[in-house]
């Protein structure tokens, strides 16, 4: 039973994060008291999908270590200096925004990438090694990528944003990573897919709660929330195309650019709307929740995009042979 509403849950993905998103914002007034436990239920999260990596997929990243360093070039350098140009273009002198732009691109890769990637048939150990590598390295290139670019101009709490990284999610990574370790792999097959359909449901709560927390900047749908909108849905975007277009040109193989694709556009981006919320003012949060409206389904497009240009590839290699 488990394993079909898991099933059922993986196909409703696109769906399930705005919907969230709707229903938090309808019922804020009896959501809004329970964001005390987003952390918690993110731990969670965080552990059930961690419980399928081991410390031994990272001999084969290490090994070869390109996809890893596009992975993290894109992720944490060209994304945030994409968002933080396209910000200050489009909204001069509004830090609030440009802020939550630049939030929602440097926080570390979506754990649901895994879920894509395995739909597509990418490399699956080089996804968990991204992301326990991306996890265990956000607490200090987090804020120290928005101290960079922010500087003193907007209020943060760099200190507990690391201790909320830390908590939420490196710990929770190495826990599982370690019962499956030491389990040698029983762990995997025994408990990840009874929790499974549960992580996938605590995500939808925690945008739920996430939305009922921004719901008053969410409300007034006005012109600036529309333009907003549309930058956040075109930095996401990019992000899916950038890593694409360097994995084809450095001539990576099918199955590590569906990985890159999927690492690199996608945000752990519930992680990102806890941090706006706790550690910025309430603003910043706005570019960064809407974020959840559209990036289940940007990968879906480009799970899509990806599935009809391999075949092509295919059609055109056996016209020429």
């Amino acid at each position: 039973m488990l394993q079909k509403l898991n099933k059922r849950l993986e196909k409703g993905m696109p769906l399930i994060t705005p919907v969230s998103v709707v229903i938090g914002v309808t019922f804020a007034a009896y959501l809004k008291d329970f964001s005390f436990m987003i952390p918690w239920i993110f731990a969670f999260m965080t552990f059930a999908g961690s419980l399928n990596s081991n410390f031994k997929s990272l001999q084969q990243v290490i090994a070869h270590p390109l996809p890893l360093l596009i992975a993290l070039f894109t992720l944490h350098l060209l994304m945030p200096l994409w968002a933080w140009g396209i910000g200050h273009v489009v909204f001069p002198g509004d830090m609030y925004t440009i802020t939550g732009l630049i939030l929602g691109m440097v926080i570390p890769t979506g754990i649901t990438s895994v879920l894509w990637v395995s739909i597509y048939r990418g490399h699956i150990a080089l996804t968990l090694s991204l992301i326990l590598i991306d996890t265990l390295l956000s607490p200090f290139i987090v804020p120290f990528t928005m101290s960079l670019l922010i500087g003193q101009r907007v209020e943060m709490d760099v200190i507990g944003m690391m201790g909320g990284l830390f908590g939420m999610v490196v710990i929770p990574s190495l826990i599982g990573m370690f019962l499956n370790q030491a389990s040698r792999g029983k762990v995997k097959d025994v408990l990840a897919p009874h929790l499974a359909p549960f992580s996938k449901l605590s995500l939808s709560v925690v945008v739920m709660i996430n939305g009922a927390v921004v719901a008053p900047y969410l409300r007034m749908i006005d012109l600036k929330l529309v333009i907003i909108a549309f930058i956040v849905f075109i930095i996401a975007f990019t992000g899916y195309l950038f890593t694409f277009l360097l994995g084809t040109l450095l001539k990576q193989d099918k199955e590590t650019i569906v990985a890159l694709t999927f690492t690199g556009g996608m945000r752990n981006i519930s992680a990102g709307a806890v941090l706006a919320i706790s550690y910025f003012p309430a603003a910043v949060a706005v570019p960064v929740v809407i974020g959840m409206l559209f990036q289940q389904i940007l990968a879906s497009i480009y799970g899509v995009f990806i599935s009809k240009f391999y075949s092509l590839q295919e059609k055109r290699k056996q016209q020429a042979a």
